[in-house]
């Protein structure tokens, strides 16, 4: 007998090795759930166990149940669990984003809204570039009213499921009077390419599923049983969708943590979560509060920073890992010697602790912080993988093929027959583009069925029907001719087969081959996105294209993430989500980093940040940095920052005392933690922050406090000085400026040199 097999045949073996919280989590069965869930307490497990005691213990089809969340990674860990557990069955369990489920349903039933099944799903890039075309329809100028918040403007009124109409009638300034004109025409051209965006795929889910009675029956009957992971996320638009779908069995598992919702900059709603015990009365509520992953220091350290916040469900982390070791909380003169030191650091940790390289991973606040943490890397000659840097589908070699595919999928697409046109290129001017869109337009046509008239014309020795040049009219055919061929060949041929159709018959490999541009890396880039098409060469034709794009279009930066042993991870803190490294570098512990600026006037986007800090810190296994600048050059500009208001509210004794942040201002509140949490206390608390704040700055190593002017020593070239941390060393040079005197010196005892400002510095002239 299998190892599978006497799996199955013992009963508890799905409850083994389960705590009681997790074990009751997964044995709830029917009515609504809400699994609070907070981190490293072993929620995937509950989630595909619950799944699996379904199937196998209460007799549930695979068929009627479905489970939705964020990430392709997330959603692949979950497929692969149930595979193991549940076996074959698990092929007709319905496992997926949100985005990847609304495309289904879409392609399955869109047609109720007048969406063709073999629409296109666009991208970021694909949303810009159709942006700008709107707002030239729109006349709106480019340069006072940037697409990209344009588009997002857009985007926010989609997650609230507002169309162009109901956001016009709501718009309450200017710029969204004109976001609504630019939406309208928006919307014009995404029906007239047979197109959706991301938003588009599931407020159009909601709005079938509204609309349409008899369809939101169909898939009532069919899932039966609802999971919905990281419910902390979800936008309004997600919510209805769960709700539509679980409205008539009320069998409804939400898993989250509010304390880990760090999304509301892409619509996703707090209360959600924090409302759903209101909105499903008969709801039970399990907690899962053992933390598996982190050291008792560091869930101590972030369990004290999150208490702070208000928007939350009271829960009492705790773990049976050991203490492990104290906090190091750091801090550096400028982002050159705070990247210097962590990256010493952690070759240091795998050199001397046992370590490896892939176990160590830097997270910041925002993208442009990696430029000095790449640079340290590369002049040290460590090996580092950046996430959210170019990514692979991003690539312009792999965008135009998989443009092609596209226009092959969909020939009503002119956002992508737009980006191919000239690739390689055929002599198709701007000019002739334009008078074959303007062709179009009068014919109420898309530009592929122009160019075909084109074609027709020239295979019926007719005149051209649109006023172009001769030259252009031909290249126009002749591309029209190579595109039905492979649209009628994608009927019958495998992905794979077609892929190298497409790259042999309109001379794609070629060019690529000739090109003076990086031509084998760009060739190896093709071949690679043909390997991805081989995963779906068995579907039917052109089924295996359809799930191909659809994979390729909802594709995000960490769904690729895999771990690797000989290189430090860097990342951002909200792409750190989901993930867990052994030692955790958090850089940029500054006011105006971590809190982030945007957040200063308003209370409940500093929660979030404070959440997005805990997030960071919990990623954390065994050890974790957290580590300041007193300058930082950021995005052209440098500036002296105070410490974050976060670190202060670590308690001083999990904080090691060599650490140099040990000292007086972190962890004033060690003593102050209360069981009782009530909405009057925190209130009291987050006030007396507010006022408090600004008046404490950063302790002492490697830089103090500002020292009033009258206190601070006159230093000249040559001066002998004495530093609180560094030691005894020699001023070797003074940069005064109106706002404060720089000096470098040159410190004893192998410490080496430094430059300090000499407002923060704690020297000591000696005589």
């Amino acid at each position: 007998m299998s190892c599978y097999n006497r799996l199955m045949t013992t009963g508890t073996s799905l409850l083994e090795g389960l705590n009681p919280a997790q074990k009751e989590a997964v044995e709830t069965v029917d009515g609504p759930l809400l699994i609070v869930a907070g981190p490293g307490s072993g929620k995937t497990r509950v989630i595909t166990h619950r799944i699996a005691y379904l199937v196998r213990e209460y007799g549930i089809s695979p068929y009627n149940i479905l489970a939705m969340t964020f990430t392709n990674k997330a959603a692949r860990e979950m497929r692969e669990r149930l595979d193991r557990l549940v076996g074959s069955r698990s092929d007709s369990l319905t496992v997926g984003t949100f985005h990847a489920f609304c495309a289904k349903l879409l392609r399955w039933d869109g047609e109720h809204l007048g969406l063709a099944s073999n629409y296109s799903i666009y991208d970021a890039d694909d949303q810009a570039s159709l942006i700008k075309q709107s707002m030239e329809i729109a006349d709106l100028d480019p340069k006072r009213n940037p697409p990209r918040a344009v588009l997002s403007t857009i985007s926010k009124a989609k997650s609230q499921m507002w169309d162009s109409q109901t956001f016009a009638k709501n718009a309450d300034s200017y710029f969204e009077e004109c976001c609504a004109r630019v939406y309208h025409h928006y919307e014009e051209l995404l029906t007239r390419n047979n197109a959706v965006d991301f938003d588009d795929l599931l407020m159009k889910s909601v709005q079938l599923l509204k609309g349409f009675p008899e369809i939101q029956k169909k898939y009532q009957d069919r899932y039966q049983y609802i999971m919905v992971d990281e419910f902390q996320d979800t936008n309004v638009a997600q919510y209805s969708l769960a709700r539509l779908l679980g409205e008539s069995h009320q069998n409804i598992c939400v898993v989250g943590d509010p304390d880990q919702s760090i999304y509301s900059w892409r619509a996703a709603d707090i209360r959600n979560i924090l409302s759903f015990q209101r909105d499903y009365p008969a709801s039970k509520t399990i907690t899962l509060d053992q933390n598996y992953r982190s050291t008792a220091t560091i869930l101590d350290a972030a369990k004290s920073l999150i208490s702070i916040n208000g928007q939350r469900i009271q829960k009492d982390l705790f773990t049976d890992n050991s203490k492990g070791e104290l906090i190091e909380v750091r801090e550096a003169y400028d982002e050159g010697d705070e990247a210097n030191f962590v990256i010493g650091e952690a070759s240091r940790l795998v050199r001397e602790q046992g370590f490896k390289a892939g176990d160590c991973a830097i997270m910041y606040r925002v993208n442009a912080q990696s430029r000095a943490l790449e640079e340290a890397c590369l002049h040290r000659g460590t090996k580092y993988r950046l996430v959210g840097g170019i990514r692979f589908y991003k690539r312009r070699e792999v965008k135009d093929l998989m443009a092609y595919l596209h226009m092959v999928y969909n020939p009503n697409d002119d956002v992508n027959l737009g980006r191919v046109i000239n690739v390689p290129p055929r002599g198709i001017g701007a000019k002739s583009m334009q008078q074959l869109a303007d062709h179009a337009q009068r014919q109420n046509q898309g530009m592929f069925a122009a160019m075909q008239d084109i074609a027709a014309a020239r295979l019926a020795g007719e005149p051209c029907p649109v006023s172009i040049t001769a030259r252009a009219a031909t290249s126009i055919a002749d591309f029209a001719v190579t595109m039905e061929k492979l649209i009628e060949l994608s009927k019958q041929a495998p992905v794979v087969d077609l892929v190298d159709l497409v790259l042999e018959e309109t001379g794609f490999r070629s060019f690529i081959q000739g090109s003076d541009d990086q031509p084998q890396e760009r060739l190896e880039n093709i071949l690679e996105l043909r390997n991805t098409a081989q995963e779906f060469n068995a579907e039917t034709p052109p089924d295996g294209l359809a799930t191909l794009l659809e994979r390729l279009s909802l594709v995000a930066d960490v769904d690729n993430y895999e771990d690797d042993d000989d290189s430090i991870t860097l990342i951002t803190l909200h792409q750190a989500k989901g993930l867990e490294f052994p030692v955790v570098f958090m850089v940029g512990m500054e006011e105006g980093l971590l809190p982030h600026s945007r957040s200063m006037d308003s209370e409940d986007q500093l929660e979030e940040e404070r959440r997005l800090c805990y997030v960071g810190m919990t990623r954390a296994e065994k050890r974790l940095y957290l580590t300041r600048a007193f300058r930082r050059s950021l995005m052209g500009n440098t500036q002296a920052g105070p410490a974050s208001r976060f670190l202060r509210d670590i308690p001083t004794e999990l904080i090691a005392s060599g650490s140099g942040s040990a000292n007086s201002g972190i962890g004033e509140r060690a003593n102050r933690r209360s069981d009782d949490n009530s909405a009057s206390q925190l209130s009291s608390q987050r006030s007396a922050r507010r006022s408090s704040w600004s008046d404490w700055q950063a302790p002492t190593p490697i830089i103090n406090r500002n020292q009033p002017t009258a206190s601070r020593p006159k230093l000249q070239v040559g001066d002998s000085v004495r530093h609180a941390s560094f030691g005894e060393g020699v001023v070797t040079a003074c940069d005064v400026t109106a706002a404060d005197t720089e000096v470098t010196i040159e410190f004893e005892g192998g410490v080496g040199q430094k430059r300090l400002l000499l407002s923060f510095a704690p020297l000591e002239k000696i005589s």
